[in-house]
């Protein structure tokens, strides 16, 4: 390896391509030095992010001047999924043959197999990495799931673990004994081309279940508020009600609960700091993940009952379902002249 160091530039410096680069300048092990360029479409947050000690790139094309045959180049591409294909075209276009681009961001992994073999055919080398740890990756390090060539993923080792937690992050897996394994410090080499962003879209589909099931149980608690119904015999109706805590429902589950989880440590401060959850309207998202797990399980012919599910309901809690709620109506009020109920669990407190 050059004595220069490796020669790293991340494209794309939004809040994950930022805290990338400044965990790997200050985790870094001394021994492998990285030398440091930035590039991203805002000027003024690439000269913010440079006075941190980095080299700003005025364009892409400013990647040229940096090839070096002794030592390639390393260039992280962390923009949006609808941009990352278009981007690391724009970046191949400046770079050496021996060089390595790493797709940091959600990519399917199908894209990252059309976009190897793009890269092969100008003697580029191609690695994609699921990245997992979000904003506070930073301070936490970084859950990474890596595909590509064996020799190209062993030279980018030093980053890779400098980004990753560390072992010293979960207690070790009783059974595993010697020198920690790569896995075991945060970082693990899945496959080639494709499977790590193969491994972090089922992550990702899991996280939806996960999410899911929290979600569902707080709004049984929620329920409890108003007083639940239960019949005991015909005509006979109790009620029971209950005036739950969730900021100290949260935090007793975080501790020697079987469902204690990092996402319920988010879910206990998200309480914390807003009790009622006010400032929430309730419309998820979804950033592709979710469906391309559940179309894989299709594909395999294997069931994703639970994975299903919570995808479903991320599209209902956008109003999705609104129409087809008025068919069920529409057709309750014609069969059996039902009157439609009016809902009041959006006003409710």
């Amino acid at each position: 390896m050059s004595t220069q160091g490796l020669q790293f530039t991340m494209v794309g410096l939004g809040r994950m391509g930022a805290n990338i680069v400044r965990r790997i300048s200050t985790h870094i092990d001394p021994t492998t030095p990285v030398q440091i360029s930035l590039f991203d479409v805002n000027a003024d947050t690439v000269k913010s992010l440079a006075a941190e000690g980095h080299t700003g790139l005025s364009s892409l094309a400013d990647l040229a001047k940096q090839n070096n045959e002794s030592n390639p180049q390393i260039v992280w591409i962390m923009v949006p999924a609808e941009v990352t294909q278009q981007t690391i075209h724009a970046v191949a276009e400046h770079l050496a043959p021996g060089s390595t681009i790493i797709d940091g961001g959600n990519t399917f992994y199908r894209d990252d197999i059309a976009n190897a073999a793009f890269l092969a055919s100008k003697g580029i080398n191609f690695v994609d990495v699921g990245t997992s740890g979000g904003v506070y990756g930073l301070e936490r390090g970084y859950s990474l799931m890596i595909g590509g060539d064996v020799k190209v993923v062993d030279r980018l080792t030093p980053i890779f673990k400098a980004l990753a937690p560390g072992f010293e992050s979960a207690e070790r897996t009783p059974g595993r004994t010697g020198e920690p394994s790569n896995s075991e410090c945060g970082f693990y080499h899945c496959g080639p081309v494709g499977a790590g962003h193969f491994v972090k879209m089922v992550h990702n589909g899991i996280e939806y279940g996960a999410m899911a099931a929290y979600a569902e149980g707080l709004n049984i608690f929620e329920a409890a508020r108003s007083g639940i119904n239960h019949p005991t015999t015909v005509g006979d109706h109790n009620q029971t009600q209950y005036d739950l805590d969730m900021r100290e429902i949260t935090e007793v589950w975080r501790r020697g609960s079987v469902v204690a989880s990092w996402l319920l440590d988010l879910t206990a401060i998200a309480y914390q700091e807003d009790p009622k959850l006010d400032g929430y309207e309730g419309s998820v998202s979804d950033s592709g993940e979710g469906r391309w797990t559940v179309a894989t399980a299709i594909d395999a012919g294997v069931p994703a009952n639970v994975l299903s599910a919570s995808l479903m309901g991320r599209f209902t809690s956008r109003g999705n379902d609104l129409y087809a709620n008025k068919v069920l109506s529409a057709m309750r009020k014609k069969f059996g002249g039902h009157i439609e109920a009016k809902n009041t669990q959006a006003t409710k407190k």
